[in-house]
């Protein structure tokens, strides 16, 4: 079985669920996926990380750092830094809040960005891509130019098509409709 056979099996055991939800993009759907429950477990850590630095130096993106909106970017970003140990470059791993901080330094990106940096911005879930274009906003004000964005799932519902009419290359390791299609046979 490939690592991506195996993260679309993790996503549909642990991170699809059924029911009437709101998503952060303000969308009612029938279907969440949960990425978190699989990226922040050691299984999907293990599979995410190497996944996400294959595919940067796959699409050939430069990249100083790796980042996103926090909370569901942040273990992505952390995973594919730690696996860019074992195979320098090293790619630094940083967090952008919802919102600057009102006390200690107010930065709205935390962590080892620099102004200057080749960026990759990654997500756990792209729906509308308005998650990604906040990053990418906060990014380029503080000196970083991205260059391309990983989705650990597209929802496929327009948030790459998004993105991609802004001038960016989306690559997602999974569909929904690949996670989807385990937990209905």
């Amino acid at each position: 079985m490939t690592e991506r056979q195996q993260l679309i099996e993790l996503l549909s055991a642990r991170s699809v669920k059924r029911g009437s939800f709101i998503l952060a993009s303000g969308k009612t759907s029938d279907l969440y996926i949960d990425v978190r429950l699989t990226s922040m477990s050691p299984e999907g850590l293990s599979l995410i990380g190497p996944m996400v630095l294959s595919t940067i130096r796959g699409a050939g993106w430069i990249a100083d750092s790796i980042g996103g909106m926090t909370l569901g970017a942040d273990p992505v970003a952390y995973a594919a830094s730690y696996a860019s140990s074992f195979s320098p470059p090293l790619l630094r791993a940083f967090t952008v809040r919802k919102e600057a901080k009102e006390h200690g330094t107010g930065k709205l990106i935390e962590g080892p960005f620099q102004a200057g940096d080749h960026v990759v911005v990654v997500e756990d879930v792209i729906t509308t891509g308005g998650s990604a274009l906040r990053s990418i906003e906060a990014i380029s004000k503080s000196g970083g130019t991205v260059s391309g964005v990983i989705a650990v799932v597209d929802r496929e519902e327009g948030g790459r098509e998004a993105l991609e009419k802004h001038g960016y290359q989306v690559i997602p390791l999974v569909t929904i409709s690949e996670v989807t299609q385990l937990t209905s046979s």
